[in-house]
């Protein structure tokens, strides 16, 4: 009898992950593909709950990570969720930090080889997924890209601390500065994953560097193009089979080891980063950012440029709130209103 009773996969009853263990191997998949496998807040509680329990059962020796289906690995929060939630409650935001938090060190601290399975693109948070990895093998038709400057938000949840780690300090800045997709070659060529293997079949033929085109015909499944994800399964039931194949404590350790400079970053930066990003929830960018997202247009950065160019607020939609209404006495107003929000006197 042990107090880490190993319990089946299926006891969890996860609603938004799949989880299951056999042969030595914990499969983890984020299982919301209508929303390109974005997590949500209960999915958070879910994936490090499944995480944790395959780190505590000597049943298993390795963990994938992996996404449903074949266009998303994963792709960060649910930017509709922060948009619905978050923006109006900053606070919650900091609770919800707290859960990615727990989520990311669950795949840090785990003590088994964690593989990254990447079935699709991974984007912003699912990039910094990726990174908590330890290994990755990536479909041909996937992408990496962050959008953090794009949509409001930091990327501060991994990828500022880990990516001039992995593929050094212009190349993080270019990643996190202009947000471009990084396609599958120029990821393992940058670092970001260990395999590449094809994805794109034609008439059932596998293509070996895929172009553009065919990519996005095969995204459509159009022209007798496709997407096959059998090579991927292939190359990771390879690296499992090295892995498991290995002693369990010369593994752990050497992942704790490795994970010197990571941890480093991490724990001087993600309570900072928590703390920051909370208090950012109560400023414009966030709200035009992730409210354009939501309504399918591009974000106004420009008018919030020139209105800090003019000596404007550019932190509040309606201006800071430092006015008042000389009729009923309300304070706190935003400068910019016309009239009064609480009598509607003209001010």
């Amino acid at each position: 009898m042990t107090m880490f009773e190993a319990r089946p996969a299926d006891s969890f009853g996860f609603k938004e992950v799949g989880y299951e263990k056999k042969d030595f191997v914990a499969t983890v998949t984020i299982r919301r593909p209508q929303n390109y496998n974005a997590y949500s807040t209960p999915a958070l509680r879910e994936l490090a709950a499944a995480f944790t329990d395959a780190s505590e059962d000597d049943g298993v020796a390795v963990i994938v990570f992996t996404g449903e289906g074949d266009r998303a690995f994963c792709t960060g929060g649910d930017v509709k969720e922060y948009e619905r939630e978050y923006t109006s409650r900053p606070r919650d935001y900091w609770k919800y930090m707290g859960l990615f938090k727990a989520y990311i060190e669950s795949i840090l601290n785990n003590g088994k080889p964690t593989i990254a399975r990447l079935n699709g693109m991974a984007v912003g948070g699912g990039n910094e997924s990726l990174l908590a990895c330890d290994l990755a093998v990536m479909a041909e038709h996937a992408y990496i890209s962050q959008v953090g400057t794009s949509v409001g938000s930091v990327a501060c949840g991994g990828a500022t601390q880990w990516l001039p780690i992995v593929v050094g300090d212009k190349r993080a800045r270019e990643i996190l500065f202009l947000n471009e997709r990084i396609p599958a070659r120029k990821a393992l060529d940058w670092g970001l994953v260990n395999r590449v293997v094809p994805s794109v079949t034609k008439e059932g033929v596998f293509i070996d560097g895929a172009t553009d085109q065919q990519i996005a015909l095969a995204k459509k499944g159009t022209d007798g193009y496709a997407i096959d994800l059998s090579r991927l399964d292939e190359e990771v039931e390879k690296l499992c089979a090295h892995l498991v194949d290995k002693f369990s404590e010369c593994l752990r350790y050497t992942k704790q080891q490795v994970n010197f400079w990571k941890d480093l970053a991490w724990h001087s930066t993600a309570g900072h980063a928590r703390d920051w990003l909370s208090i950012h929830y109560c400023s414009w960018e966030p709200i035009e950012g992730m409210s354009a997202f939501v309504e399918k247009r591009k974000p106004n950065y420009r008018g919030l440029r020139e209105r800090a160019a003019a000596g404007k607020s550019s932190e509040f939609p309606w201006g800071a709130p430092k006015t008042s209404c000389p009729h009923c006495g309300a304070k706190n107003l935003p400068e910019d209103l016309a009239y009064c929000g609480a009598c509607g006197v003209k001010l």
